[in-house]
């Protein structure tokens, strides 16, 4: 079913793992897509992949946290589309791997993870948040982590940046309420990714698949939900029928 069809997508960090499993989930759905990631080559090989499953994709080249860079995504979302029906802020990086102990930290290691991770949902909101309010609708989705919610030793600036990530979800979700504008975030658990394999390099235990957990998403970006404000685990998500 076409459920996102006239709908537009906007998904940072596009080009691969979780990504990229939910640009062709939304495209599967219906959706037309604008999509970014700073590695160009990748990012047009979804763009290919998302347009073979129908709707518009639109490609853009972009450091999802360089405010100029969010800008002109967001601006040229907006000019070939003329609409942002859902931002799914999922760009983040883990920094040093394998990741030192905070004493040991590089401080300029730990200041670009908190600007790739808390800056980037935070610039991408909000620009495209007073599209959505003049829409009267929209779904702000944000990716957390489960290291976002228990503070676990050697995780460092990663989860200290899902810990603040789930702070601004919370924050900006109480000042939209009553504005038609939804904002949660997802946690979509341990999943076979670059980053999870640079995270727990000798991981002896299966993992889930990136296009195994993209339900949750499509469910909080659907007309179907009223959920807002909520952390949601995308593996242990059941999306009831009927």
């Amino acid at each position: 079913m076409k459920t996102f069809e006239k709908k537009v997508v906007m998904i940072t960090g596009a080009s691969k793992g979780l990504g990229k499993a939910l640009a062709l989930a939304f495209a599967r759905a219906g959706a037309d897509l604008s999509i970014c990631a700073r590695n160009e080559g990748p990012l047009l090989e979804v763009k290919k992949e998302a347009e073979k499953l129908g709707g518009k994709v639109l490609a853009v080249a972009a450091d999802a946290g360089n405010s100029r860079d969010v800008e002109r995504f967001a601006a040229l979302t907006q000019k070939y589309f003329g609409r942002i029906d859902v931002l799914i802020n999922n760009a983040s990086m883990l920094g040093p791997s394998p990741m030192p102990f905070l004493a040991d930290y590089p401080e300029d290691d730990f200041a670009e993870v908190l600007k790739m991770n808390v800056l980037s949902p935070f610039l991408a909101a909000r620009r495209v948040l007073p599209l959505m309010l003049q829409q009267q609708s929209g779904s702000i989705i944000n990716v957390t982590s489960e290291a976002g919610h228990t503070g676990y030793a050697g995780w460092g600036a990663y989860g200290i940046s899902k810990f603040a990530v789930e702070g601004l979800t919370q924050t900006w979700a109480d000042e939209l309420k009553g504005t038609g504008i939804r904002m949660n975030m997802v946690d979509p658990g341990e999943i076979n990714t670059e980053m999870h394999a640079l995270a727990v390099p000798h991981c002896d235990y299966e993992l889930a698949e990136p296009d195994e957990v993209v339900d949750v998403f499509l469910f909080l970006a659907s007309d179907e939900s009223t959920v807002h404000g909520q952390r949601l685990e995308a593996q242990s998500f059941k999306r009831e029928e009927g």
